[in-house]
């Protein structure tokens, strides 16, 4: 397999990293990147990692480090059309796809690498927003973990009441009168880290962490993507429907949730922990989207809690 390039300098993530680069089966190539376990820690595992839309490997490397202290290999992916997997669309800062099938292709690859590099077993899944999505999709069609652990899953799309008619009609249609490549209503162009200020933000409270994410995306501009189309709103909302239509999956699963999450549907949230046997939803106050990227004690007891989870189900 082909080496990828990792920008280590700025992943704050554990020595010894490796990317490559993957080809799915309808012949995309995506990158991976992956960390054994630290040494002398004895391995007990790994976690795939599936990032959120817009998200890439380098954000996860302190997520790495955490779990790789704790004996597990990390294995995190760009998913097509974002990172430096190649962007569906001429302008790289648009967030495309036709259907989140594409995205199973990209599990496909993923586990099938996990395969071939002797990934330690037992597997745990950690799906971050859409990751937790295309998660929970993967999790119901066999995806071969022993657990799973969420965080701020995208279970169903933020709108408000009004929003909903207008949504579904514009993201059927468009695509069919050629305009499904264009940017959803509410959404710009702009990164949320790189084009945005802290103050006001919708996804961390910790200034620190918000630093971290910029510096990232400052120094590698490539990694940048933007808001959605309406091809991928599409998408979302009839993946998300079906979704909530499915009995949970026979595995064991925890899901963390801020009070100030603003990005997606907290009501499927709710609602989907809520019909899942044995399944924990953990409210964490004053919180934001993404979890893994909040306060200290709020990233701490995220890592801990999904650890005590992987290692109950060992």
């Amino acid at each position: 397999m082909e080496g990828a390039p990792l920008y280590e300098d700025v992943a704050d993530a554990p020595e010894g990293g490796e990317a490559r680069w993957l080809t799915t089966s309808d012949g995309v190539r995506i990158r991976a990147a992956f960390w054994r376990p630290a040494a002398p820690a004895p391995t007990t595992g790994s976690v795939i990692l599936f990032p959120g839309r817009t998200e890439y490997v380098e954000k996860y490397g302190r997520a790495a480090r955490h779990y790789t202290r704790a004996g597990y290999a990390v294995l995190v992916a760009d998913w097509r059309g974002q990172g430096l997997s190649p962007r569906a669309l001429p302008d790289r800062r648009l967030g495309h796809v036709l259907t989140f099938s594409e995205y199973q292709r990209d599990v496909a690859a993923v586990v099938d690498f996990a395969k071939r590099c002797g990934l330690p077993e037992p597997w745990y899944l950690v799906g971050h927003s859409m990751g937790g999505c295309i998660g929970l999709r993967a999790l119901i069609e066999g995806l071969p973990v022993r657990a799973a652990a969420f965080s701020a899953p995208m279970w169903g799309v933020k709108l408000a009441a009004w929003e909903v008619p207008m949504a579904w009609s514009s993201a059927l249609f468009a695509p069919l009168v050629g305009l499904g490549g264009r940017l959803t209503p509410r959404a710009g162009i702009e990164h949320l880290v790189s084009d945005g200020t802290f103050d006001g933000n919708e996804l961390t409270t910790d200034r620190q962490m918000w630093g971290y994410m910029k510096a990232q995306t400052d120094r590698y501009p490539d990694l940048i993507l933007g808001g959605p189309t309406l091809s991928w709103l599409r998408a979302a909302l009839l993946e998300t429907t079906w979704l909530a239509r499915k009995p949970a999956p026979a595995m064991a699963a925890m899901t963390f949730l801020g009070t100030h999450e603003r990005l997606v549907s907290t009501g499927a949230v709710r609602r989907r922990m809520g019909h899942w046997p044995g399944a924990r939803l953990e409210i964490v106050p004053a919180a934001e989207h993404e979890i893994m990227m909040e306060r200290a004690d709020v990233r701490q007891r995220f890592f801990d809690a999904s650890t005590d989870l992987f290692a109950a189900h060992a």
